[in-house]
């Protein structure tokens, strides 16, 4: 009799030990998933966080003609000490009607900031899109970083590109 509880005690140990290994098994994959998604989605945060958002907020006619809002958030891998952005403002026939140079000044790193420009001799309702042609000033990260992270958008019906 006490063989049989030996036996009986080995094959229950042994199947206790498979349901462990299994169940260890089972949650290792889990863990291995769980870190894979986890590094998935650092990696698309990392490539998302790197960019340099300019939003078009609003157009506003002023005594001198058209005063521009925009904000920006600097969200590139280091602050930005001094930036400016060439501009070419487009009519209501859909030629460029002007470019000029706007100094957005310093961007701090994670930081929105709102610049206005009051644009002399233009009248907003012709205003028709504004795309941003380049950035000749981009002092504090590499070279052609605030270029290839721009995001544009605009908050009102004029389109805004870069």
């Amino acid at each position: 009799m006490l063989l049989f509880w030996s036996r009986l005690t080995a094959v229950d140990l042994l199947y206790g030990e498979a349901i462990m290994t299994g169940r260890f098994a089972a949650f290792a994959t889990g863990v291995l998933f769980s870190i894979s998604g986890v590094a998935q989605a650092y990696a698309q945060d990392a490539t998302a966080v790197s960019k340099l958002d300019v939003e078009l907020n609003a157009l506003a006619p002023s005594q001198k003609g058209c005063m521009m809002t925009f904000v920006a958030e600097n969200n590139l891998a280091t602050p930005i000490n001094k930036v400016s952005f060439e501009l070419a403002f487009f009519n209501d026939k859909n030629a460029v009607d002007r470019i000029t140079v706007l100094d957005f000044r310093d961007l701090p790193q994670g930081k929105k900031r709102v610049r206005q420009f009051d644009m002399p001799g233009v009248k907003c309702e012709t205003v028709t899109r504004v795309l941003i042609n380049d950035t000749p000033v981009c002092d504090g990260p590499a070279a052609g970083e605030c270029m290839k992270g721009l995001v544009t958008r605009s908050q009102i019906s004029v389109p805004f590109e870069g």
